[in-house]
């Protein structure tokens, strides 16, 4: 039984330092700046890109306080100490999971909310130069064209959705379809009748056939993601630390006392808790 409650105990200070390292995260990504590397941001200036950062803000500090109570209490094995400590933790895991709950709901509307973005700002050639040289270098570094589809440039398209189609290796490869275009791997085929010639091209036109508005979604879910992924992990070493904790600062209340055994005169079996040795 000794063995077990020196493993226990052990445990409990390991995952407790856990709790205390999902605090520094917490407070590391929630003061960091990552929503700065998000391409064209000006186009999302009206989503609330801060979701969740002051959960982290408030909840990390907390987090890494409580979990130096809790391995000083299990460290020092005080009994009322880590009963105080699993308290504590259980408030803050409640009051965080009520306070966090809507990130999921942000999630859930933040595509919708994008490809309302996506259809203002269209045709882009009629948008701000400044959003056009975000796209043009959107366009070159990730090889996609237009937000939705190339068609997005109407009859403009900018020299940075032209790419330079691979030769099939197989008939399969190659696949035409009916209308004003023929796509060919990544890239698509535009007849020149609705594109005005460039000086890349002769006598056909390709254009990137991926649209930007997934990446541009990549980029703007990835900061929420990474916050809700940040709170589960805590939440789930919270409930091991609880759990733990709870077992110490109980332990008189499930673990077996010791007994002894003594014999009579009469060779009667008596049994009897040992004496403590406090």
């Amino acid at each position: 039984m000794a063995r077990c409650r020196s493993y226990l105990r052990g445990l409990a200070i390991c995952v407790t330092v856990l709790l205390m390292a999902s605090g520094v995260v917490m407070i590391g990504v929630g003061f960091s700046s990552i929503d700065g590397n998000i391409p064209v941001a000006v186009l999302f200036n009206q989503l609330s890109s801060s979701d969740g950062l002051l959960v982290l803000q408030v909840f990390g500090p907390i987090t890494v306080l409580l979990s130096v109570l809790g391995v000083c209490a299990a460290s020092l094995d005080l009994k009322p100490l880590l009963l105080v400590f699993s308290a504590l933790i259980l408030v803050e895991f409640v009051a965080l999971m009520v306070v966090a709950s809507p990130l999921v709901h942000v999630q859930a509307q933040m595509s919708g909310a994008v490809d309302e973005v996506f259809l203002n700002v269209t045709p882009l050639h009629r948008a701000e130069r400044f959003i056009q040289s975000q796209l043009n270098k959107l366009q070159a570094s990730d090889s996609c064209c237009g937000l939705r589809s190339f068609e997005d440039w109407d009859n403009q398209l900018p020299v940075s959705c032209l790419c330079s189609p691979t030769p099939p290796t197989s008939d399969l490869q190659l696949s035409s379809r009916p209308g004003n275009w023929s796509s060919e791997g990544t890239c698509v085929m535009v007849e020149r009748d609705l594109y005005p010639p460039t000086p890349q091209s002769t006598d056909k036109l390709w254009v990137h056939s991926e649209p930007c508005g997934p990446v541009l979604k990549s980029y703007l879910s990835f900061p929420l993601k990474l916050r809700i992924g940040i709170i589960s992990a805590y939440a789930t070493i919270a409930m091991a630390a609880i759990a733990l904790c709870l077992a110490l600062g109980l332990e008189e209340y499930w673990k077996t006392p010791p007994v002894e055994t003594t014999v009579d005169d009469y060779n009667r079996v008596k049994y009897q808790p040992k004496p403590s040795l406090t």
